[in-house]
């Protein structure tokens, strides 16, 4: 995939704030919007990343040049501010494939860009544009989709709205849409509407997370949810330990670090599965300590030895949860929801139904319908490497 992000905005808004760095370079939780955008786009399997630049474009263009993608970036200079659509148009220039998304540099919308993009061609569609519904509010103009639920049928302006769908400011072109088009030009008002009457246009609707930056209030806001991880994917992953992670022994415990074998591809799964999830959380029973065949102290050198090596492989788990009990009646043994709840009181802003409970035992899926998460069951012939492989392929 291949897709354009305009970076070129003044930010007046937000000078206030950030002063003359361009707004894409707005520090967000300790980092570049751009750098939380890029890796997203990199994450979802876009190949080429087109930079469309104005403002400022040579700060951007060193962001760029020390920054390590795994995408080509091309970055594409206005020489004069060209509207919104001029931009776009000078982009396209350097593009490759037929097919062509474009996203706000200030925006974050969470999509399936490869759902969208197979949308976007059952539609037969000039272009196609992802819609975010939202209730009460007034600072976005509102889009009617017609009874087909997918051709967009009219842009209304701003006003006050009880729930509407709004521009969510990602679309996907054809690469020569705009060719007949003059250099300067507004994507919006001098393409989008009148193509509308035209019926060529078509809507994705999505409830993924939205988010822009340009104002204020907003970009404040940005600050404590890329820091909660609120923009991502999904909220919490729950990992099961024995037999997800590492290698269940037969009739025995790990009772050392040495004694830990992982699963092939568990540390690195765990890396690829962290940019889709808020947090990473381990739920075990370990009733090795009750029965006495090893200490506290040992299951402690143990999870320290395995949350190093998940750290070496690139990724990160935010807390360990365990149950030493031996009763089943224990509520902090699963499958009871004991370990659950603790994990609640920690991270109370956990959101189950955008949670997963990863286990290789019945036990654990009957932990998860306790929990109200959804459960996925490994084992010997698809494990969190698969899982990874699958949740990335969807994004």
């Amino acid at each position: 995939m291949e897709c354009i992000v305009l970076a070129g905005g003044l930010g007046t808004r937000l000078r206030g704030v950030v002063g003359e760095l361009p707004k894409c370079l707005a520090p967000v939780a300790g980092r570049p919007f751009l750098a939380w955008l890029l890796d997203n786009l990199e994450l979802c399997g876009f190949q080429h990343i087109i930079l469309s630049l104005g403002h400022r474009s040579e700060a951007v263009q060193a962001f760029v040049a020390q920054r390590t993608s795994t995408a080509e970036i091309t970055c594409v200079v206005e020489p004069e501010p060209l509207g919104t659509g001029g931009g776009v148009r000078l982009a396209l220039s350097q593009a490759r494939e037929n097919q062509v998304f474009v996203l706000n540099g200030d925006t974050w919308f969470d999509i399936s860009f490869r759902e969208m993009l197979e949308a976007h061609l059952e539609s037969g569609a000039t272009a196609t544009l992802a819609l975010k519904p939202l209730r009460d509010f007034d600072r976005y103009g509102t889009v009617t989709l017609g009874e087909d639920g997918r051709t967009l049928e009219a842009f209304h302006e701003k006003a006050p709205c009880a729930e509407g769908l709004i521009n969510g400011g990602v679309y996907l072109l054809q690469r020569d849409a705009l060719q007949a088009m003059r250099e300067k030009f507004s994507m919006e008002c001098d393409w989008l509407e009148p193509k509308v009457a035209t019926g060529c246009l078509a809507g994705y609707v999505s409830d993924g997370y939205f988010l822009d930056i340009g104002i204020p209030e907003d970009y404040e806001r940005a600050q404590a949810d890329f820091f909660l991880g609120a923009h991502k994917r999904y909220d919490t992953l729950f990992l099961d330990r024995d037999g997800v992670i590492d290698v269940e022994l037969e009739s025995d415990y790990v009772k050392k670090p040495e004694e830990m074998i992982f699963i092939p591809g568990a540390l690195e799964a765990i890396a690829r599965l962290q940019p889709l999830f808020a947090r990473t959380l381990v739920v075990t029973n370990q009733r090795g300590v009750a029965k006495g065949v090893m200490t506290l102290e040992d299951l402690e050198r143990v999870h320290a030895h395995m949350l190093a090596q998940v750290e070496a492989a690139g990724g990160h788990i935010d807390k360990i949860y365990f149950s030493t009990g031996m009763d089943e009646s224990d509520p902090r043994r699963k499958p009871n929801n004991g370990m659950f709840l603790d994990a609640q009181e920690d991270f109370p802003m956990i959101d189950p139904q955008r949670s997963l409970m990863v286990g290789d035992k019945p036990t654990d899926m009957d932990f998860a319908a306790n929990c109200g998460l959804p459960g996925v069951l490994v084992g010997a012939e698809y494990g969190l490497k698969e899982l990874a492989d699958e949740l990335i392929a969807n994004l």
